[in-house]
């Protein structure tokens, strides 16, 4: 008898199903895994932090100081000058000519005045002679004080309009950097007309804007720290130049100033980062940022205590304070020597069972080691 091939298929299903299923061992969640720390009681700074803003301290708008047509420009936007420098040049004709005419002015007072007082010598010796009357005398006198008041005016207007004969070289009134050029050859300029606005970034000032509530804390003369992202790496030590008095309406801030000696590597209207130092703790309990977990309750800790075969983690409501170099103060709920779950914090729940790993090493050429099985 030749036995059927779907038979054969069907008959070690029929066996399988006639077994009894075996059923999976039950059991709770494996351990979280978890790296832990110390809460070790020690130094801790107490740090205000703000993100400010950078301003130059000098930046002159400069203008033309006599009127006439532009004929050069020697500085265009970009370019660096230094104090004196000559920077556009307006026609002098017209200027050159008034110049001429109070010199001519002047010659012929001084020569009025030197005929004047001739005469009054002639007539002061007429008068003690008495050939000539004492009111005679004083008339001639009184001319002559006028015209030497006359050639005291038009040597004034000389000088005036020398000075005006060099105002038509505009010069830099600073060192500094062309930040616009507002003029080119051939515009016809009146006085006061913006030619050229300069800034000199040698000198910044940063302005903080701090809290409110740390306007008890903060003082004129303070220690600040300043970073920014035109300097990776490079930290500018300054000091408190001023407290604005009055609160910024908009963000409701303290406007703190700060002066900083520029290289040349920060610029105007940039961004900087301000720390101020506004008190040191000897005995202060600090635990790692990512040890303090936000939860119901609050912010807390889980704190590892083995008891038993499984380790535990229990959860800890803190008070916490400033923050600092990536750790936070802890103002209540430890007392110092607990251990507190580090790396893995976040994912735990109060009395859950954790398995405690050592924190990844860093090996010579600055890649983690593999971890040990």
């Amino acid at each position: 008898m030749r036995t059927s091939p779907i038979l054969c298929l069907l008959l070690p299903l029929l066996f399988a199903c006639g077994k009894p299923a075996q059923e999976k061992p039950r059991g709770g969640p494996p351990p979280a895994q978890i790296t832990v720390t110390q809460v070790i009681p020690g130094d801790f700074e107490v740090v205000e932090e703000t993100l400010g803003t950078l301003e130059v301290l000098a930046d002159p708008k400069v203008g033309a100081e006599v009127a006439g047509r532009v004929t050069k420009v020697l500085a265009r936007t970009g370019t660096v000058v230094k104090g004196g420098q000559v920077m556009a040049v307006i026609d002098p004709g017209d200027v050159a000519l008034q110049h001429r005419a109070d010199e001519a002015e002047v010659r012929r007072l001084e020569a009025l005045a030197a005929q004047q007082g001739r005469l009054l010598e002639r007539q002061q010796a007429l008068v003690a002679q008495g050939f000539l009357s004492k009111n005679a005398g004083d008339d001639i006198t009184a001319q002559r004080a006028a015209v030497v008041a006359q050639l005291d005016a038009a040597r004034a207007r000389a000088d005036s309009s020398r000075r005006n004969l060099g105002k038509t070289q505009v010069r830099a009134p600073i060192d500094g950097v062309v930040e616009i050029q507002i003029v080119a050859p051939g515009d016809y300029v009146k006085v006061g007309d913006p030619l050229f606005q300069l800034v000199a970034p040698g000198k910044l000032r940063a302005h903080l804007p701090f809290p409110e509530s740390a306007a008890n804390r903060l003082r004129k003369g303070m220690a600040v720290r300043l970073t920014s992202p035109s300097a990776p790496g490079r930290v500018y030590t300054s000091r408190i130049h001023d407290i604005r008095p009055g609160i910024i309406e908009g963000s409701r801030s303290l406007d703190v100033l700060a002066d900083i000696d520029n290289d040349g590597t920060l610029r105007g209207g940039g961004t900087v980062n301000g720390a101020v130092s506004v008190a040191t703790k000897a005995s202060a309990l600090t635990v790692p940022e990512q040890s303090v977990v936000l939860r119901p309750a609050g912010k807390v800790v889980y704190i590892i205590e083995a008891g038993g075969e499984q380790a535990k983690a229990h959860q800890k409501v803190i008070k916490a304070g400033a923050k600092r170099g990536g750790r936070v103060e802890v103002l209540e709920g430890l007392a110092g020597g607990e251990t507190v779950a580090l790396d893995g914090a976040g994912f735990l729940t109060d009395n859950a069972a954790v398995a405690i790993k050592e924190p990844a090493k860093v090996s010579a050429d600055g890649t983690p080691d593999k971890p040990r099985p």
